[in-house]
Parts: C-alpha cells; sequence; structure tokens
C-alpha cells in the first residue's frame, strides 16, 4: 500500500528516522489500542536519548490513543460482528451509514463514515449494549509523563479541495490503479476498506466507470479532510498554521521549549 497511503519516499525516510512505516503486513490485525501501547513504549525509549519527539499524522482517533488514551470500550456480543459485515455486504456502505446516523449522531458527524471498518465497529457497540458509541467516550485524558505540543495545519478550503484533487491525479499517475490490482487477493481486509482502494476496486468490479472512480476518490478525500478538521477543532490546546509557515511553526516550537 505505497501509493494510496502516501507512505513516505525513499528520501524522506533517510532524512530522520521514522517508526511505524513497512511494519504491518495487510493481513495483521492492528486496531488503535495495539497503536496506543506501541507508540507509547517507543516514545518512551526514544525520550531516553531526545528531549523532543515529533509525531505526525491524520488520524484523530490514533494521536487521541496516544495523547489521551482510549476509551474503556464494552466487549461486543458474539455475532453481531458479523451480522454488520453480513450487511454492509448486502445493502452497502450507504445503509449502515443510515443507522449510525440515526443511532449515534454524535459520532456519525466526527467519523470518517466512508471506512466500513469505523462505522461497523461504532454500530457493533450499538448493538452490544443499546448505548451509542460516543457515549463512551473518556471525559478524563490519562496521564502521560510528557508534555505535548499540538500544532495544526489548515488552509483555505478552495486551496485544500484544489491541493487534494491534485493529489489524487498525481497518485492515479504513479500507477495507483496496479497497485489496487496487485492487492484484490487481500481486498477484503481492513486496510484497505479505505478511500483510493475501495472505489477502485468498484471500478475493476465493473460497478463504476474509471472516471467516476476517480472522482468518488476526490469526493470521499475532501469529505474526510472536512471530517478531520471538524475533529481536530474540537481540541482548543491545538495551535494552527498555514502549511506554508515553515519559520513561523519553527519559531513557535523554540519559544515553547524555551519556556
Amino acid at each position: 500500500m505505497n501509493i494510496g497511503t502516501a507512505k513516505p519516499s525513499q528520501d524522506e525516510l533517510a532524512a530522520a528516522p521514522h517508526f511505524f512505516v513497512n511494519n504491518l503486513s495487510i493481513q495483521e490485525n492492528f486496531s488503535a489500542g495495539d497503536f496506543e501501547k506501541q507508540a507509547l513504549d517507543q516514545i518512551n525509549a526514544l525520550f531516553n536519548e531526545h528531549d523532543v519527539v515529533v509525531m505526525v499524522g491524520g488520524s484523530g482517533l490514533f494521536i487521541n490513543a496516544v495523547c489521551q488514551g482510549l476509551d474503556d470500550l464494552p466487549k461486543p456480543l458474539p455475532g453481531i460482528r458479523d451480522q454488520l459485515n453480513n450487511l454492509h455486504q448486502e445493502k452497502g456502505l450507504l445503509y449502515l451509514q443510515n443507522e449510525l446516523k440515526i443511532k449515534d449522531p454524535d459520532y456519525y458527524a466526527e467519523v470518517d463514515i466512508n471506512n466500513p471498518q469505523r462505522v461497523i465497529r461504532a454500530l457493533e457497540v450499538y448493538e452490544s449494549t443499546g448505548k451509542p458509541f460516543s457515549y463512551f467516550r473518556k471525559d478524563k485524558p490519562s496521564n502521560r509523563p510528557f508534555h505535548m505540543l499540538k500544532i495544526g495545519l489548515n488552509t483555505d478550503r478552495e486551496h485544500l479541495y484544489n491541493r487534494i484533487n491534485q493529489r489524487v491525479d498525481k497518485m492515479m499517475e504513479a500507477g495507483l490503479l496496479k497497485e489496487v490490482q496487485s492487492l484484490l487477493p487481500y481486498r477484503h481486509y481492513a486496510p484497505l476498506l479505505t478511500v483510493g482502494y475501495v472505489e477502485l476496486f468498484d471500478y475493476l468490479d465493473g460497478k463504476v466507470s474509471f472516471e467516476e472512480a476517480i472522482e468518488k476518490i476526490k469526493q470521499h478525500t475532501r469529505q474526510f479532510a472536512k471530517r478531520q478538521i471538524t475533529w481536530f477543532r474540537k481540541d482548543l490546546n491545538t495551535v494552527w498554521f498555514e502549511p506554508t509557515q515553515h519559520a513561523d511553526i519553527i519559531q513557535f516550537i523554540k519559544e515553547k521549549i524555551a519556556n
């Protein structure tokens, strides 16, 4: 999944030590809880050698796992996940999205609704407990043995959407379709139930035209970006910059560290 995940290039990987890149197989189950444990272990090890560690990412759930800890979710009832997976196959993702919108509008407003795994997980909690996924969200974050400085990057909506469209075009030029074709035997695994892959699987299945698939990737990525911004805007500790404000960001970090 090199192109579809925008994995760092070899030059980028060589510029600074990276972790959690090329470390898992598509066939391995890896939850946000797994990431919380492994990331904290790695962070603690790095702090033995460095005063500052940088975490970069896009998934709000995984960032929250590290920064404040995950919710103690109830164990789902046996068979619920299978039932929801069957509904996904029979009635499609739109049906599950509408179910989540009715049963848990708060979580629906911030989750990546184009990610079947996230939608199914939330519905699994509801069907098992009768309470929405958002009911179990943590109010009090876990204590961490380090200080955090949160920096968000955002820009004008029109410019952002144009960048997203250009990014999708470049991914196609780089060979995303060929990558998706090579992953067909693994399409039922959770990592491939994501934007950029499901749309091209639909094209390969003859459900949509090539042009429609590309437009859907762009549309779903724009929707995902909008939800990401909504998610991160709720964290009042995040300080926002334009992506081009490199000098300002570095100066801001230096001042905070000095204090």
